[in-house]
């Protein structure tokens, strides 16, 4: 923290909203998210309102990381900078792209040895809408909320938190805050939260995050090359599962986190 975040860190009442959010920032971003995408999503759903209030609500996050960086005396830039970070190995490149891909063409293996019919001719078929939706959402649809919640309550949780656990809070309030637009599906959110941890925590990179998010949407979307019916959505939710859990004993339940990274996506200036 440099001199001058101190003076205007010095300013602040103590007590107050202000305050509060200076003693409690991760707690205030879940509660400033909530309250911005709620507001918009709520009466949206009511009123049957179309995707465009939907892609408003969901900046819900960032704003919400915006003002408390703004408030706690913290570096808006250095908070933003992560989202611009693409300089990392060609691996991670692979893993944003390519992992739901792989992860859903487990689901379609296990649901042919289940004994559903997998139509392959689908691949082609589709892989105009799976393109679509991927830039749709990485961009729009669902990456901007990554800022939010991977830029800055993950790296704050894990100062507190092991990582296992620290993913497992954040999973269950990234979850939530779907409940107005997915109802019950709000579930599925949760599962893919381990993912981002492991991917945030060796990259430092919400872009790639973002690109992550594309992917998982589209891949969700699009790549279960059989008709909906409950034993798709149990075959998805089994690898889902078996995936997350094979992550976290690879990793010994610390999901690519390392204390030299711990204060990447803070909100400090370096």
């Amino acid at each position: 923290m440099t001199a001058t975040q101190a003076d205007r860190l010095s300013t602040v009442p103590a007590g107050g909203r202000r305050g509060w959010v200076r003693r409690h920032p991760v707690a205030a971003f879940f509660v400033l998210a909530y309250t911005l995408s709620w507001l918009v999503w709520i009466p949206a759903a009511l009123a049957g309102a179309g995707q465009a209030l939907l892609v408003v609500g969901a900046f819900g996050p960032a704003v919400a990381a915006y003002i408390v960086i703004r408030i706690t005396g913290g570096s808006v830039r250095a908070w933003a900078r992560q989202i611009l970070h693409w300089r990392v190995q060609p691996r991670w490149y692979l893993y944003a792209l390519g992992l739901p891909a792989l992860l859903f063409a487990v689901v379609n293996g296990a649901l042919a040895l289940l004994g559903k019919d997998i139509d392959l001719s689908l691949l082609a078929e589709r892989a105009p809408s799976y393109l679509a939706a991927f830039a749709f959402i990485a961009l729009l649809g669902g990456g901007q909320e990554e800022p939010g919640w991977r830029g800055f309550a993950l790296p704050r949780l894990q100062q507190r938190l092991t990582p296992l656990r620290a993913t497992l809070l954040l999973a269950f309030f990234w979850g939530l805050w779907h409940l107005p637009i997915y109802g019950i599906g709000f579930v599925g959110p949760m599962l893919f939260a381990f993912f981002y941890t492991y991917l945030y925590n060796r990259t430092g990179s919400v872009g790639l995050c973002m690109l992550l998010h594309g992917s998982f949407t589209a891949a969700l979307d699009n790549l279960t090359l059989t008709p909906d019916n409950l034993t798709v959505d149990l075959t998805i939710l089994t690898v889902l599962v078996a995936a997350t859990l094979v992550l976290i004993v690879a990793t010994r339940g610390r999901l690519g986190y390392h204390p030299t990274t711990a204060g990447v996506g803070e909100g400090r200036s370096s």
